[in-house]
């Protein structure tokens, strides 16, 4: 090789572990661009990743000394993910299929797949499962870069493209004296961000106030926000500052702002076009130098049209709109989360916790959490407390029949939870480009054409 030449790519390592020699000569000549290593029995496939340490492995059930059963087969798999748990472990076997894709599930296998083996859908699978440990293995290096500087923008915990893109444009703004607004559902961090805005703004030093607009009484909202002079009303036996006040040199954070009726809409409008409040009961203009923050769960813009939210307050809000994604649609996150909250609890409530069992992980990734991210946290908690052993399994996280649904485990469904999730990170980082986006993946484009149409899904 000459001293200009690029040095060759290593191609990534397939394990096949078939002790049927024919079958093991037309699986290694199916696949095109992976190194494969071949092995007929568990103890030569132990050995095989420990040598390659394969990003994903083939394993035929039935392997000797128990070829017509899948004792030994499923000791192999134990072994190999006790190994290398990271790695994707694709099931074949005719032996009592639905039995054994049940039970390979449960221990860890990353897909099923019943023979006889159709070579094409079989390469299908293989390529997902290698692209699936590449997005992983990207999540992983971007957690330990957030783990190295601490956390990331506001304390959040993240490594997927969704919210990188978030925090980065939140990073952007909070220097500017603008008014945000957070649009997402409950749970899923929105004051967490608002506290980080503020924090990376020149008015750190200042009070962050946050108010929950939903929690409050709409008779007691006003004196809230506004305060109120003595004798304003019953019960006012002093003057009291609001939280617009509280929070002058600093930020304010109005949470569900979708909640504040019309009548205190024009009140807070005033505010924000002049910067001077009224009290409650007082008579005198007081300039405030306040930052506002707000978030709602709501659709602002339908709120807008059927004329529950002023335009006008709507624009002087939302100077800059944000949309905070769930935690079903960021990619890796909720493994990384229950990592960390793992952590966080078993030091003061069950320090014999120390991980998540592989039917847990599996049941984190396939979960749509409704709930979001305080979803995750109380079920976390739930669990260290629960565990009897050292890891969190499935049961402990009581996802209502994650388990055991739909005659069991839905491998369709949870292969299609892992496809969205793929094409979705692939488009991202495409940009949008169905050509790069199919190179990514692995796949043709009349192929992701296809599967954008089948799951309703835009590029």
């Amino acid at each position: 090789m000459s001293a200009s030449a690029s040095p060759v790519e290593a191609r990534p390592v397939l394990l096949i572990v078939e002790d049927d020699l024919g079958l093991q000569r037309q699986l290694r000549w199916a696949y095109e661009g992976y190194d494969i290593v071949v092995a007929s029995d568990r103890a030569t496939a132990i050995e095989a990743v420990r040598a390659h340490e394969p990003a994903v492995v083939t394993l035929d059930l039935g392997l000797p000394p128990d070829p017509d059963g899948v004792t030994e087969g499923f000791a192999t798999l134990r072994e190999i993910l006790a190994l290398k748990p990271d790695t994707k472990v694709i099931i074949a076997s005719g032996h009592g299929a639905r039995e054994s894709a049940l039970t390979a599930i449960a221990e860890g296998a990353w897909d099923f797949y019943a023979k006889p083996i159709d070579i094409d859908v079989l390469g299908m699978i293989v390529a997902r499962a290698f692209h699936v440990h590449g997005l992983e293995a990207e999540n992983r290096r971007l957690a330990a870069r957030v783990a190295a500087s601490g956390t990331g923008f506001g304390g959040v915990i993240a490594a997927s493209p969704e919210m990188a893109l978030v925090t980065r444009t939140l990073e952007r703004v909070a220097p500017a004296n603008v008014a945000v607004m957070l649009l997402g559902a409950s749970g899923t961090g929105k004051e967490v961000l608002a506290r980080g805005i503020h924090d990376a703004s020149p008015r750190a030093r200042g009070r962050f106030v946050p108010i929950n607009c939903a929690a409050i009484p709409e008779t007691l909202l006003e004196s809230e926000l506004f305060g109120h002079e003595k004798g304003a009303f019953t019960g006012a036996i002093k003057t009291t500052e609001g939280k617009i006040e509280q929070a002058a040199g600093g930020t304010l954070f109005l949470d569900e702002i979708g909640d504040v009726p019309l009548t205190l809409q024009v009140k807070l409008l005033r505010f924000l076009q002049e910067r001077v409040i009224e009290r409650v009961g007082g008579r005198k203009a007081i300039p405030v130098d306040t930052r506002i923050v707000c978030a709602t769960h709501q659709d602002v813009d339908a709120m807008v049209a059927t004329g529950r939210f002023r335009e006008d307050l709507y624009y002087r809000l939302a100077e800059i709109v944000v949309r905070i994604p769930s935690l079903a649609e960021r990619s890796g996150d909720a493994g990384l989360l229950a990592r960390h909250f793992l952590a966080k609890y078993a030091r003061t409530m069950n320090a014999g916790v120390t991980g998540l069992a592989p039917d847990a992980r599996a049941a984190i990734d396939g979960w749509s959490w409704p709930g979001n991210v305080r979803e995750l946290e109380n079920r976390i908690k739930r669990a260290v407390i629960m565990a009897d052993g050292k890891l969190i399994t499935a049961a402990d996280l009581d996802l209502g029949g994650t388990a055991d649904t739909a005659d069991g485990l839905n491998l369709r469904a949870a292969r299609e939870v892992a496809d969205r999730k793929a094409i979705r990170r692939a488009l991202s980082r495409a940009g949008g480009n169905i050509s790069s986006a199919s190179r990514l993946l692995g796949i043709s484009r009349p192929t992701l054409y296809d599967l954008l149409k089948s799951y309703d899904l835009h590029a």
